[in-house]
């Protein structure tokens, strides 16, 4: 089996495979107050509650943009298992079976869904990931990584206004029925919801433009069932999108090393 791990900004994702079918999934907050021994003991945690062991884990694969919880999560991870670890970073990215341009910059779980992207479609295509940040990760027919685009996420937008305005209140992500919000949930919902819906639209037509109009569009993330009316730009949708890319990045790194 293979442990797959995403850090975000907001929750942490962790992931078990055997081979390419997932077996059990688990999302907790990512917390930089934890230290070594918290992360330890939260992911021992979680193999108990499922009924799984940890010395069953052959590898273990953690892609993280939070650079203060990298430490701690690996220190944590070489406490519970002595096996393999992958992390997806600049040292890896020459091993893997796309072409990373800007390795120092581009975050991991974008390489993880271009590789997995890139995996299932062997043709140019663009990844759009609803996550804390929006992001438009594209990839040429050879495989290179063409480049990006990263706007505020929904939730993040949301967030960001009730921050910075006074007495607004707390606002589900919904897409309401009309534009014309008639109280301020409403107009914030079509502000956002609507307003995300045309960018995505926008961008991908933009993007087109750019590869081709055959370029595949996949919608990965926690938050791309949101938007309905975007449905029909989607070839495919897949949540687990980043953690499939992690596992495939164990398998070309291995296969590199052997």
């Amino acid at each position: 089996m293979i442990l797959v791990i995403d850090c975000g900004n907001t929750d942490t994702v962790l992931g078990i495979y055997q081979g390419n079918t997932q077996k059990h999934i688990w999302r907790m907050p990512s917390s930089d107050a934890l230290n070594q021994q918290n992360w330890s003991y939260r992911i021992a945690s979680e193999f108990l509650e499922a009924q799984l062991k940890i010395t069953d884990i052959e590898q273990i694969v953690l892609s993280s943009v939070v650079p203060d919880l990298n430490s701690k999560i690996v220190a944590a991870l070489h406490q519970l298992s002595d096996k393999p670890l992958i992390v997806v970073n600049s040292e890896i990215y020459d091993d893997l079976d796309i072409e990373v341009v800007n390795k120092i910059e581009i975050g991991a779980d974008l390489v993880a869904n271009a590789v997995a992207a890139y995996h299932y479609f062997k043709q140019k295509c663009v990844v759009i990931d609803f996550g804390t940040a929006l992001t438009f990760t594209s990839i040429l027919d050879n495989g290179q990584l063409a480049g990006v685009a990263i706007a505020p996420g929904l939730k993040t937008a949301v967030k960001s206004l009730l921050q910075h305005t006074a007495q607004l209140p707390q606002v589900p992500l919904e897409v309401p029925k009309t534009a014309l919000g008639k109280n301020t949930i409403e107009a914030i919902q079509a502000g956002v919801t609507i307003g995300y819906t045309g960018m995505v639209r926008y961008l991908v037509e933009q993007i087109k433009k750019e590869l081709g109009a055959d370029t595949k569009v996949i919608a990965t993330g926690g938050l791309s069932d949101v938007l309905k009316d975007l449905d029909g730009v989607f070839d495919q949708k897949n949540r687990q999108l980043t953690l499939e890319g992690l596992v495939l990045i164990g398998e070309q790194v291995g296969r590199k090393n052997t």
